[in-house]
C-alpha cells in the first residue's frame, strides 16, 4: 500500500529540495532577512536609533563644543601659541573622525557593527580622562578620541538603514540632530567648568565621566539585524565610485563647502568676545548656533522628501556661504542671535543629509559602509584645511575680513558643483 503512494524524485530535484530545506532557518536560530525589507519601525529599530543619536552626541558633539577649548587656549591655557596653530588641534581631531570611517566603514559591512561601537566608546572614554592630564603650554587634546569617534561614527549612521526603509532619511536626521545638541549641552557644561586654569583637569574629567556614561547606555540600546549581504571588497567598490560621476561630484562639492564650515564653530565664541560683546553671553554663542544646528537637522528629514536631498542640499549649502559673509556685520548681542540662529539651521541641515545622499547614490546597500567610508575620508581633509586656514587668514591682529571672505566664497563653489550634480543626474533620468 505505502508502494502506491510513493513519489519518485530524479537526481536534480532531489538536489533543489536539498538546497530549499538549507535555505530554511532553523527553529532557534536568528531570522535572516535582507537589506531590502527593514521593519520601519520597532522597539529594536528605535532604541538602535537612541543608541546612534546617543553616539553622535558624544561624538561630533563634543567636538562641536571645541570652540570653548579655541577660546580658553587662546586666552588661558595655550598663550604662547597662535589661533592657528590652537586650531590644528580640533582640526586633527576632525580629520580623524572622518578619516577613521574608512576603516570603520569596511569593517561594519563585514559584521563588525559591536566590535567598533564598544572598543570606540571605550577608546574615547579612556583619551578624554587622558586629556585632564594635560598641563598650561602643551598642546594636546587626545588625539585618539578622534580616532575613537571615527570607529564608532559611520556604523552608528549606516545601522540605521537596517531597521527603516521609508522613514530613513527622516529618523537618520532625528539621529544626526543629537550632534548639535551636544553642542549645546557641551559648552554650557564646559564654560561654567572652565573658571581657570587651575580648574582644567577637574572640568575635562566630569565632562569625561558624563560622555563616558553616555557611551555605555548606547553600546546596551544598538543591535543588528540578520542580514544575508554579499560582502564585496573595497577595492571592487573604489572602482565603481571612480565611475560614478555624480558621486564624485556630491564629495567634491561637500568637500569644497566643509572648509569654510569650520570657521563660526571655531571662533564665533572669540569673534564675540574681540567685539567688546559680554563675555557670559559669548560663552553661550555656541549654543544658539547648535540648538538652531538641532532644529535644522530634525526638519532636514521632514523637508527632504517634498523637495529633494540634493536640491535641499544645494540650498542650505549656498545660505551658509552667505550668513558667513554677514559675519562681516558682527557688533552686537542681536548680530550673534540672528548669525548662530541663521548658520546653525542651514549647517544643520545639510549636514544632516550627507549619509542620507550617499544612500541615494549607492545602488547596492551592502556597500553603504565601504561607500560612506570613501566619502568621509575625503571630507576629512576639510578639517586640516578649514580651521587652520581660517586661522592663518585671522593671524594674532585679529583681521576678520578675509577669512570671513574666504569661507563664504568656498561654500558657494561648493554650492556650484552640486548644482552640476543635479543637472548630470536630471539629465541621466
Amino acid at each position: 500500500m505505502q508502494d502506491e503512494f510513493r513519489i519518485e524524485l530524479t537526481a536534480d530535484e532531489k538536489l533543489n529540495v536539498l538546497e530549499e530545506l538549507e535555505r530554511r532557518p532553523s527553529a532557534d536560530s536568528p531570522t535572516p532577512c535582507s537589506e531590502s525589507d527593514p521593519p520601519d519601525g520597532g522597539h529594536v529599530a528605535w532604541t538602535t536609533a537612541f543608541g546612534s543619536f546617543l553616539i553622535q552626541f558624544c561624538g561630533y558633539g563634543y567636538l562641536n563644543s571645541f570652540g570653548v577649548y579655541q577660546d580658553f587656549y587662546t586666552r588661558i591655557y595655550l598663550t604662547n601659541h597662535s589661533p592657528s596653530t590652537i586650531s590644528w588641534v580640533g582640526a586633527l581631531s576632525s580629520f580623524l573622525i572622518a578619516s577613521g570611517t574608512l576603516i570603520s566603514g569596511r569593517l561594519y559591512d563585514r559584521g563588525w557593527f559591536y566590535h567598533l561601537i564598544i572598543a570606540g566608546s571605550a577608546l574615547q572614554s579612556l583619551s578624554l580622562f587622558a586629556l585632564s592630564f594635560a598641563k598650561p603650554g602643551q598642546l594636546y587634546m587626545g588625539v585618539l578620541s578622534g580616532f575613537a569617534m571615527g570607529l564608532t561614527y559611520g556604523p552608528s549612521i549606516a545601522v540605521i538603514s537596517q531597521h527603516f526603509s521609508k522613514r530613513r532619511t527622516l529618523v537618520m536626521s532625528l539621529v544626526a540632530s543629537g550632534s548639535p545638541l551636544g553642542g549645546i549641552i557641551h559648552p554650557i557644561m564646559l564654560n561654567h567648568l572652565f573658571d581657570g586654569a587651575a580648574d582644567f583637569a577637574r572640568a575635562v574629567r566630569i565632562s569625561a565621566g558624563f560622555i563616558s556614561a553616555l557611551l555605555l547606555i548606547a553600546c546596551l540600546s544598538m543591535r543588528t539585524r540578520a542580514l544575508l549581504t554579499q560582502t564585496i571588497s573595497y577595492s571592487a567598490v573604489v572602482r565603481k565610485c571612480s565611475r560614478d560621476v555624480p558621486f564624485i561630484l556630491v564629495t567634491a562639492g561637500i568637500l569644497l563647502a566643509q572648509i569654510g564650515f569650520f570657521f563660526p564653530l571655531y571662533y564665533l565664541q572669540l569673534d564675540s568676545i574681540k567685539h567688546g560683546i559680554n563675555v557670559h553671553f559669548s560663552f553661550y554663542s555656541f549654543v544658539i548656533l547648535n540648538a538652531a544646528s538641532v532644529i535644522g537637522r530634525c526638519t532636514a528629514g521632514i523637508i527632504a522628501p517634498y523637495t529633494g536631498l540634493l536640491n535641499l542640499t544645494i540650498v542650505s549649502t549656498a545660505a551658509c556661504g552667505v550668513v558667513i559673509i554677514s559675519m562681516i556685520a558682527l557688533s552686537n548681542i542681536s548680530s550673534v542671535v540672528v548669525i548662530g540662529i541663521a548658520y546653525g539651521y542651514f549647517s544643520g541641515v545639510y549636514i544632516a543629509l550627507w549619509v542620507p545622499m550617499v544612500g541615494m547614490l549607492t545602488p547596492d546597500l551592502s556597500e553603504l559602509g565601504a561607500r560612506v567610508g570613501i566619502f568621509f575620508i575625503f571630507i576629512s581633509f576639510s578639517a586640516l584645511l578649514g580651521g587652520p586656514i581660517s586661522g592663518a587668514l585671522l593671524s594674532s591682529h585679529y583681521r576678520w575680513l578675509i577669512p570671513l571672505l574666504f569661507s563664504g566664497i568656498i561654500y558657494f563653489v561648493g554650492s556650484l558643483v552640486l548644482v552640476v550634480t543635479r543637472l548630470i543626474i536630471y539629465r541621466q533620468r
